[in-house]
């Protein structure tokens, strides 16, 4: 099993922007940027109408196999890395594990993310399944999950191997410190040394598409204002000045 360090952590000021701006223009503005799919597919918001934002503490699991791991769920809770993880969390982090897409195993149930939400935890993605959903989703934290389950981590066919090293969740690679950008439409896994970058572009595409969302509300022509054509600039650079942008 493999523990390793902690996380850089970006600013907050970033992270909470990152928030605003969603998943859907994150993915497109990478798309742009040359990451083609940051898309974590697969899992869906349990809880509707977060929107949250948040650096990456990375979980791995693996094939269960009895010689590596035998311990039932309460036998030795030390040697169980998933509760390792968690001991990382500060305010606004998200837990992303990669779960093998295993719906027979619950990674974390309620007293895990009790824990985890105590220390300050943004959300979870997991690539596989929590158990102890009807508690647990009242307790305050951002859940985007293939699944639940009755069933504790390893009591199936997956143990918990590595902790923030480099994972594969939902087919994505997630590094350690990666921002998460989560929503009603999903999760996507920013590349925290494009996540400045990514701001600025977003920033401006965001501010474009207010006003041609305003312009087409009012019965403007679709052809001029999505995507704003050059027909539309002039205008769009008075509504700027008029609105202190």
């Amino acid at each position: 099993m493999t523990h390793t360090s902690d996380i850089s952590r970006p600013p907050k000021t970033l992270v909470d922007a990152l928030a605003e701006i969603g998943s859907a223009t994150a993915s497109a503005e990478l798309c742009r940027m040359g990451i083609r799919d940051a898309h974590l597919r697969g899992v869906t918001s349990r809880i509707p109408g977060k929107a949250l934002a948040g650096p990456a503490l990375t979980l791995q699991f693996m094939p269960i196999r009895e010689d590596q791991y035998s311990q039932t769920e309460y036998a030795d809770p030390e040697k169980q890395l998933h509760r390792h993880v968690l001991y990382h969390a500060q305010p606004g982090d998200f837990v992303v594990v990669d779960a093998r897409g295993d719906l027979g195993s619950g990674v974390f149930g309620e007293m895990m993310l009790t824990y985890f939400h105590g220390r300050g935890g943004a959300g979870i993605v997991i690539d596989g399944c929590i158990r102890d959903f009807p508690k647990a989703k009242d307790l305050g934290l951002g859940m985007w999950l293939k699944g639940t389950t009755p069933n504790f981590h390893t009591q199936v066919a997956i143990f918990p191997y590595a902790v923030n090293v480099p994972i594969a969740c939902c087919d994505r690679l997630v590094m350690p410190g990666d921002i998460i950008v989560a929503d009603d439409d999903g999760a996507t896994v920013v590349p925290a040394q494009m996540a400045l970058e990514l701001l600025k572009r977003a920033s401006e595409h965001a501010e474009w598409e207010e006003f041609s969302r305003e312009r087409l509300a009012q019965g403007g022509d679709l052809r001029k204002y999505y995507p704003l054509t050059d027909a539309a600039r002039p205008e769009y650079e008075e509504w700027k000045k008029k609105h202190g942008k």
